[in-house]
């Protein structure tokens, strides 16, 4: 069998890189939580808190236009936090779409990782039960995915 080469990102930081967070104020109950599940888990990996830029933006439809003008500058990786949560109108599908294929199409296009941290809920109890522990902490989840595609990316440059 033909040996194949095999690469992955590790959950190693490295000093001089920069973080930022995108994170919605809509449902601030929920994105609080998650933002601070991401926070605590980039410093738990060796990020110095002033290495952590975050924005706020109005709501998640604002995020990828953040994340657009962010793009192109200093950070290792951009994480975006919100949470949608499906109301008694269509609203909630236009939003929770746009969203998430306005960010997919910024990652596929960033020369950085762009981590999708935005909570699509059905109930706000579903969306507090992702914040809180109890299906563990998305945030912390997407600090963790933002260290790892980080590190690859940077040990592709050598």
């Amino acid at each position: 069998m033909p040996t194949v080469s095999e690469h992955q990102g590790f959950l190693t930081t490295y000093p001089g890189q920069s973080w930022a967070i995108v994170v919605s104020r809509f449902n601030q109950r929920v994105t609080d939580r998650l933002l601070e599940g991401a926070v605590d888990t980039l410093i738990r990996h060796g990020v110095p808190a002033d290495d952590v830029d975050v924005f706020w933006v109005p709501g998640a439809f604002e995020i990828p236009n953040l994340v657009n003008a962010l793009s192109g500058r200093k950070y290792s990786a951009i994480i975006t936090l919100g949470a949608i949560v499906r109301g008694e109108t269509p609203h909630f599908d236009f939003i929770a779409s746009s969203t998430a294929g306005a960010i997919s199409d910024l990652a596929r296009h960033s020369a950085i990782p762009v981590i999708f941290g935005v909570l699509t809920c059905d109930t706000m109890a579903q969306a507090e039960d992702r914040a809180d522990g109890k299906s563990g902490n998305k945030g912390a989840e997407a600090a963790l995915a933002a260290i790892e595609m980080a590190n690859l990316y940077h040990r592709l440059q050598d």
